[in-house]
């Protein structure tokens, strides 16, 4: 007999069945019991009589043959009368975690800690699958305007930012670090394929203890050449994003506007701060981007406007108060980066390789990025990237 899911049960009412899953609860009455089996689609109820197991630990491994019998009350409409009930494997210890409530009542440490056991929990679960749905329909929108899918190397020679939130290691003998972003191998593949994305980790030595931030996520990375300026790349989101935002159940706003960063920023500020960020989404919409972003302020090889060399064509796209992607367009002249690293006081020597897809011809271009645990925390409304972030790594935490 071929085993069927919980969720195939009331189409096979009145056959016989064979189910295979993990025991998520059971109820015992005076002469019968109930075992509620779950497996990678959802739960089923099987009912059990006298000489049936009596009692089985929680997350104990089972095999269940019966009858499938439509019966309104039971979830799903159907329930396993006649049960044959086979243990497969018994836990050696209680979870630490109870899985059969609606939404687990555990504090996020004790979760985290326990992730083996609580990612198993049909909610947290959930969050889980919305994340591959986001993922495919975040490919499957730029496959279809002509993108490439590549992969590059997480580690390199040189940071790929600025600043010191890098990981350094010792690459046989030599300093190394983990990627912070694919940012300079991307736009090296525009001059190979125009089009490119990229979907793996990144890894930034943050050293918040907030919400917002993880020391290693995946990142959703584009790039594209030939482009008239940033609003082109804008363009691309506008349909990446709202595509997303229906995969994983939500309503995507049917406008999304555009607001100069000038014209939203608190004073003189040079950046956004989470209350701008709120405020700004309440006063615009639940999807807004911002425009026009200090240059000094952005990474070198984000590309000024021509005409106010002292605003950038560099953008974010803020989700119901919360920035979500950064994105410009790049700087393309092999001359222009020489000139930028220099007035910022950065060497040519580690960006070598990079600087040669520039020394023999770039097109215009500009790219994104943005973090799908980010992305998908605003989305389901979950304050904290750990929430949605399989086996989370902070500055605190490197297990399990």
């Amino acid at each position: 007999m071929e085993r069927i899911l919980t969720t195939e049960l009331t189409a096979h009412a009145g056959e016989r069945v064979l189910l295979r899953g993990w025991l998520h609860r059971q109820r015992r009455l005076s002469r019968v019991s109930f075992l509620v089996l779950r497996d990678r689609a959802g739960v089923a109820q099987v009912v059990l009589s006298g000489g049936q197991p009596q009692s089985l630990g929680p997350e104990t491994v089972l095999e269940v043959e019966g009858l499938a019998v439509a019966t309104p009350q039971a979830p799903g409409g159907a329930e396993v009368h006649e049960a044959a009930v086979r243990v497969l494997a018994e836990p050696a210890a209680p979870p630490p975690v109870e899985l059969h409530r609606p939404q687990p009542r555990e504090s996020l440490p004790t979760r985290l800690d326990a992730a083996a056991v609580s990612l198993r929990h049909p909610a947290v679960r959930e969050r889980f699958r919305l994340a591959a749905r986001a993922v495919a329909a975040y490919r499957s929108e730029l496959d279809a305007l002509g993108f490439v899918e590549i992969h590059t190397p997480k580690l390199v020679g040189t940071a790929t930012e600025s600043g010191a939130t890098v990981f350094r290691v010792d690459y046989f003998g030599r300093d190394a670090f983990l990627a912070q972003s694919p940012q300079l191998y991307k736009q090296t593949m525009v001059g190979v394929f125009e089009r490119v994305y990229e979907i793996g980790p990144v890894f930034r030595a943050e050293p918040h203890e907030t919400g917002r931030h993880l020391a290693e996520y995946v990142s959703l990375d584009a790039e594209l050449a030939f482009i008239r300026d940033h609003r082109d790349v804008i363009d691309v989101l506008r349909r990446v994003v709202p595509a997303m935002i229906e995969a994983v159940g939500q309503a995507p706003p049917a406008e999304v506007p555009v607001v100069r960063f000038e014209d939203v920023r608190s004073g003189d500020e040079p950046d956004l701060s989470p209350a701008d960020e709120r405020r700004i989404c309440a006063e615009h919409g639940e999807l807004v981007f911002v425009e026009g972003f200090p240059t000094a302020k952005r990474a070198f090889y984000t590309h000024p406007d021509p005409e106010r060399p002292e605003w950038s064509r560099g953008f974010d796209l803020l989700y119901r108060g919360v920035e979500i992607v950064t994105g410009s367009q790049r700087l393309h002249r092999y001359e222009d980066y020489r000139r930028v690293l220099a007035e910022r006081g950065l060497p040519e020597a580690p960006f070598a390789s990079y600087l040669d897809a520039f020394r023999y011809g770039m097109p215009p271009h500009g790219g994104f990025g943005f973090g799908l645990a980010r992305f998908l925390a605003q989305a389901l409304g979950l304050g904290n990237l750990r929430e949605v972030t399989l086996f989370p790594r902070d500055r605190n935490r490197l297990q399990p």
